[in-house]
């Protein structure tokens, strides 16, 4: 597996998007090959996928498109969802299936949203989390990769994560070494955070931050809050603040755009790609160059 050391480099105002990902939730009617194919074109340095692309082809078959391409996979999203009663076993065979295709995929970082509350019970809910993440960290710790526990706004704690702030994900990381749990810095999540300036210095600290992922919070958010995210510039975001507070915890790798939004979806992915570039130069990358 291609180190995490290689695989990172240096925010380059000369070279500025060699560090830029395409997550492939942003350009979600391109199949793998296309998302691929457009990042190469544009001169991006990596793609963060996501696993209904990846089973459409394989794993190994993906990992082949996107080192023929010269690309690096920042990411694999999504393991997670742990929270159901019961003995949880179909659960963790779907994350040790997502740890495997991570491997495959020579990328460390898979994303974990931890699922919602099936019964109403907030604290069994995170009880199970605890428990079933104890069961696969020496699964992925065995195959080069890091769980990377992603806090959700605290409006999907119901449906997606019952973890919703980087305090709240860093607690649950801190009984595992940093190179087998990290956490998600995901900007439309964290950004109404009080205290996520002091999180994301106590996570770079700890080596944790598995992902940077940036868009937009949209003001008005339309009818689905899922479908909420915006690209940079289109809302309320602050990314100048935030990317200053990454750059000071440490953090090197790569920055994902992940972007669910119909509006974007429904347009010609070239053409998102190109705005994409055009407002991480000017809004996001500023602020992470040393």
């Amino acid at each position: 597996m291609t180190s995490v050391a290689a695989r990172h480099t240096p925010f380059d105002l000369a070279d500025p998007y060699r560090s830029l990902s395409l997550n492939t939730a942003t350009t979600k009617r391109w199949t793998l090959t296309e998302a691929v194919d457009g990042a190469a074109r544009a001169g991006l340095g990596a793609v963060g996928l996501w696993r209904d692309r990846v089973d459409e082809i394989g794993a190994a078959a993906a990992a082949k498109i996107v080192a023929d391409a010269g690309l690096r996979v920042s990411s694999l999203c999504r393991g997670g969802f742990l929270t159901e009663p019961g003995d949880g076993q179909a659960a963790l065979d779907d994350n040790r299936r997502a740890i495997d295709d991570a491997a495959t995929l020579a990328t460390r970082e898979l994303v974990m949203v931890v699922g919602g509350i099936p019964d109403r019970d907030l604290v069994a809910a995170r009880a199970r989390v605890d428990e079933r993440l104890a069961q696969l960290v020496p699964y992925a710790a065995e195959r080069g990769v890091r769980l990377a526990l992603e806090p959700l706004h605290p409006m999907f704690c119901a449906d997606r994560a019952v973890i919703s702030t980087l305090a709240q994900a860093l607690s649950m990381a801190r009984p595992y070494p940093a190179e087998t749990v990290g956490v998600v810095v995901d900007t439309f999540h964290i950004w109404w955070d009080p205290t996520v300036a002091e999180q994301i210095a106590q996570a770079g600290a700890a080596g944790r931050i598995s992902s940077y992922q940036v868009c937009d919070w949209l003001n008005p958010m339309t009818a689905d809050p899922l479908l909420s995210r915006g690209m940079m510039g289109d809302g309320v975001i602050d990314f100048a603040t935030i990317g200053q507070w990454v750059r000071a915890a440490g953090y090197r790798g790569d920055v994902e755009v992940e972007i669910f939004n119909a509006a974007l979806w429904a347009a010609d992915g070239h053409e998102v790609i190109d705005t994409m570039k055009q407002r991480y130069r000017d809004l996001v990358l500023p602020s992470l160059v040393d």
